[in-house]
């Protein structure tokens, strides 16, 4: 698993169902959620708990029962706190086959002529009920339940459209939409180099700023500095290596951008709590 992939390239579900489910949990190995987007829709739900989440260049405070509904491309993450979440992602295409009743606004949902709200309301009975039967019967998958799955998507959109929890798409892209692309240009980097030597004025200059701007606007998308960012992300895959991999310790540190062997173990115990040693111990058993 790629902890850190900021356009995230795995396959949700299969390619003859193209849906994907997730329960996290304190002890889920992502449970903190890197910021990243993806070609796919998906909707989380909140079970316990708060989530301090970012969408695209807005942060706010997400708590037990919240919906959230995020089309694709939307850059997401964020830091929980005590929290429980479910997440289901799913290509929008998939309405699309041997479908041409719903083709028409299933096309205005997928060129984000259609902005669906992204933070459903809860005093809709009938949405709360359809994304609880959704998350369940992902989660059970009894037997036959690839078509209710079908069938509570194609409603809850249904629902969506009923209700009007949609926005027209503006001709104009708010200012806050150039900073998004900024931001990913700067993850994407960050994903690309990670393990050469990276300098904040590379960093500021690839966002296409100076250097003091830059680090208050990548703390406001991210709560952490760049350098903090960049140190978490490299840790972060090393962690994986470190899972998967048989290199040596020092040659995980050099493979993650650490070329001091004592700063990459001090460095790990700060994000993880243990050292590398005692983190692979703990993965082995």
């Amino acid at each position: 698993m790629k902890y850190f992939d900021y356009r995230e390239r795995r396959q949700q579900g299969t390619i003859d169902f193209p849906i994907a489910y997730y329960h996290i949990d304190p002890n889920h190995p992502r449970y903190q959620m890197p910021y990243h987007w993806h070609p796919e829709y998906e909707i989380i739900r909140i079970l316990s708990g708060t989530f301090h989440l970012t969408l695209d260049s807005q942060s706010f405070v997400v708590k037990q029962g919240d919906i959230l509904f995020l089309q694709d491309g939307v850059l997401h993450g964020g830091i929980p706190e005590q929290c429980i979440y479910e997440c289901l992602v799913f290509d929008p295409k998939l309405f699309l086959k041997e479908n041409h009743i719903c083709a028409k606004l299933t096309k205005r949902l997928i060129e984000r002529e259609i902005g669906i709200l992204q933070h459903l309301p809860q005093d809709r009975e009938i949405l709360r009920d359809t994304v609880d039967h959704l998350f369940h019967t992902m989660s059970d998958q009894k037997f036959g339940y690839e078509y209710l799955i079908q069938g509570y998507l194609y409603q809850l959109l249904g629902i969506v459209l009923q209700e009007y929890l949609f926005e027209e798409k503006t001709t104009a892209a708010p200012s806050s939409y150039q900073h998004v692309l900024q931001f990913k240009k700067v993850l994407s980097y960050i994903e690309m180099n990670f393990t050469e030597h990276i300098t904040l004025e590379t960093m500021a200059k690839i966002a296409g700023m100076n250097a003091k701007y830059f680090c208050r606007f990548f703390k406001a998308m991210s709560y952490r500095t760049p350098i903090d960012y960049l140190n978490y992300y490299r840790i972060e895959r090393a962690c994986e290596q470190l899972s998967v991999a048989r290199e040596s310790m020092t040659e995980v540190a050099l493979n993650c951008g650490f070329n001091d062997i004592s700063y990459f173990i001090k460095t790990f115990r700060k994000y993880k709590g243990v050292t590398p040693k005692q983190y692979l111990r703990r993965e082995v058993r």
